[in-house]
């Protein structure tokens, strides 16, 4: 089934649902080579007057090379018959498996085809954001007002980089 956008405005779903007990996947890279990784971190909002997305990820990830190389990325959001590739793309980097898609029973496909946005998705989503980078920071610990915070979620110090992104476009099947 093909993707077909839709404004951004109409969406009626739960972000803290979508995000946090769903999961999503960051995908980011080309016809050459691309990741992909779950995330249960992240949200939505406006900043700078866009619609934007803001997703976290750990230096050690694989995906975070293609999100940095590229000015696109995409959230792909999946139904809940694909939790298993979920918790595959969640443990498995794509750095120790020949096909971290196969792996996980995934297939990329690419979006805005033919654009400067065109990145890579994940198939079998039933939503995609189109995200382009706006802006990118490593997280300190001495910004922490928390203390338990960074204790609990850092205790090997690998902060992630939060990466604040305007969502270009919605695509749903």
């Amino acid at each position: 089934m093909a993707f077909r956008e839709t404004d951004i405005h109409t969406l009626k779903f739960n972000p803290f649902d979508k995000i946090s007990k769903q999961w999503m996947l960051i995908t980011a890279g080309d016809r050459t080579k691309s990741n992909t990784m779950t995330a249960s971190w992240g949200g939505v909002g406006i900043m700078w007057g866009k619609p934007v997305a803001t997703a976290y990820i750990r230096p050690q990830r694989y995906t975070k090379e293609f999100v940095d190389q590229n000015e696109y990325f995409t959230l792909s959001f999946l139904s809940e018959e694909y939790r298993k590739a979920l918790n595959v793309c969640g443990s498995v980097s794509g750095r120790d498996v020949e096909d971290k898609w196969q792996e996980a029973g995934l297939h990329p496909c690419y979006v805005a085809e033919g654009t400067p946005e065109e990145t890579a998705a994940v198939e079998e989503a039933e939503m995609i954001f189109v995200c382009r980078k706006l802006y990118a920071q490593e997280m300190y610990p001495e910004c922490f007002t928390e203390d338990e915070c960074d204790a609990k979620w850092y205790p090997q110090q690998d902060y992630h980089t939060m990466y604040i992104a305007e969502i270009v476009k919605v695509l749903v099947k």
